[in-house]
């Protein structure tokens, strides 16, 4: 794999550190700025805003920059949301610096799996965009709790100025590693749209919403399960946690290479899979050491279908296929909000904290039966099926490899 990847993957790595770490540094930040809990809380739901707005937005506004340009940019923007956030000197400036650092991630994992899938050689394209969520699923594992700690040991504003240089680090290798590749020919905001509506994105993108939704579902309420349901302490929670992030990155590892080979396949088995593990979960979460090995699997099931949904969406927006890879984590954090929330439900209206398990079974069920439609219309007549394992590069690299460029010379496949 090319070492390009490599820069990506610590980028992906910050933001999923930023993403997740507020969430364990609330009743810190809190008390230095003088506001409840409940209050604080509102920073996540301030990035996450920030991703499902600027997902689409900011990979508008890239259409006609080269893709290297836009990571840079994307990247640059990330580190200032996370500076600001480090150095607010009230809440309202610390809920800005979230909602700026919300900005660039979902158009960063759109335009970033653009270029891994580009740079990898013909038929391992799954596993370079899996390279770079293996970045995201790292931070769970090793960066959200590192920067828990330091948060509680040093202030939350150190974790922040320690993300920042992270960004940092990550702006500097994408200016070095990334190859520049020029605007291609005709790409339009036009262009991105007609991508965007075609049948088989938008299914893909609602298999997101719903599938991923499972995920978090019970993901969200993983804190209170350990405590309430499985009976261990609190200490306990942050290694729970971590289980979790260990599952997503056999999940997303797994992915890339069963994506390569049979990506619609991939994505029924992880949707199916989530389905039955979450429904087992819910009458076995009282029994620990069943519970714990369950969390693994839930990480795993859930982010299989991670690589070949964002692969499938690109291979069908293969001609303008940014503006669709950024609305498909636009779609995932959409699932994130939207089961947590009818999770909550559940738990508000008494049916225990358990329930959370069966909303994510309906969930992941109702997004494997949008996968299977989309399936079933791949079979119609005249419609190919790229997530049947071909290689991207039948769809994508036809007009890319037989560019021209200024000089007359056939420009080459980056990475190959």
């Amino acid at each position: 794999m090319p070492l390009a990847l490599f820069a990506l993957a610590i980028s992906a790595f910050g933001i999923g550190t930023t993403e997740f770490v507020t969430m364990g540094l609330l009743p810190n930040v809190a008390a230095d700025l003088h506001t409840s809990v409940p209050t604080a809380g509102n920073l996540v739901s301030a990035y996450a805003l920030g991703v499902v707005i600027g997902a689409p937005l900011l990979a508008v506004i890239g259409v006609r920059m080269a893709r290297k340009h836009l990571l840079i940019l994307l990247m640059s923007v990330f580190v200032a949301g996370n500076l600001l956030s480090a150095l607010s000197p009230d809440f309202g400036w610390a809920l800005a610096g979230r909602f700026i650092s919300g900005l660039p991630h979902g158009a960063f994992f759109g335009a970033g799996s653009v270029v891994a899938a580009r740079l990898a050689p013909e038929g391992r394209e799954g596993r370079a965009i899996a390279t770079i969520l293996l970045g995201l699923t790292t931070a769970n594992i090793i960066g959200v709790p590192a920067a828990t700690l330091l948060g509680q040991d040093l202030g939350w504003r150190a974790t922040f100025l320690v993300v920042t240089a992270i960004g940092v680090l990550a702006v500097a290798g994408l200016a070095l590693l990334i190859p520049y590749e020029p605007v291609e020919p005709g790409q339009s905001l036009r262009r991105e749209l007609r991508a965007l509506r075609k049948p088989q994105v938008l299914l893909g993108l609602a298999t997101a919403v719903f599938g991923f939704a499972g995920v978090f579902a019970v993901y969200a309420y993983l804190s209170s399960i350990t405590t309430h349901v499985m009976g261990l302490g609190e200490s306990s929670v942050l290694w729970v946690l971590a289980l979790a992030g260990v599952g997503m990155t056999i999940g997303v590892a797994a992915a890339g290479p069963l994506t390569d080979r049979a990506a619609r396949p991939t994505a029924y088995a992880g949707l199916a899979g989530l389905a039955l593990a979450l429904t087992f979960f819910h009458f076995t979460a009282h029994i620990v050491w069943i519970a714990l090995p369950m969390v693994v699997v839930l990480g795993a099931t859930g982010f299989l279908m991670t690589a070949p949904l964002q692969t499938m969406v690109i291979r069908y927006a293969a001609d303008a296929p940014t503006l669709s890879a950024a609305s498909n984590h636009s779609a995932f954090n959409l699932a994130n909000a939207g089961g947590v929330w009818l999770a909550g439900a559940g738990v508000a209206a008494g049916w225990g904290w358990m329930s959370t398990a069966l909303v994510g079974a309906v969930l992941a069920t109702a997004g494997l039966a949008i996968a299977l439609t989309a399936g079933y219309l791949d079979r119609g007549p005249g419609t190919s099926a790229p997530g049947s394992g071909r290689p991207l590069r039948t769809r994508v690299a036809v007009g890319r490899e037989k560019r021209v460029d200024r000089a007359g010379a056939v420009t080459g496949h980056s990475g190959s």
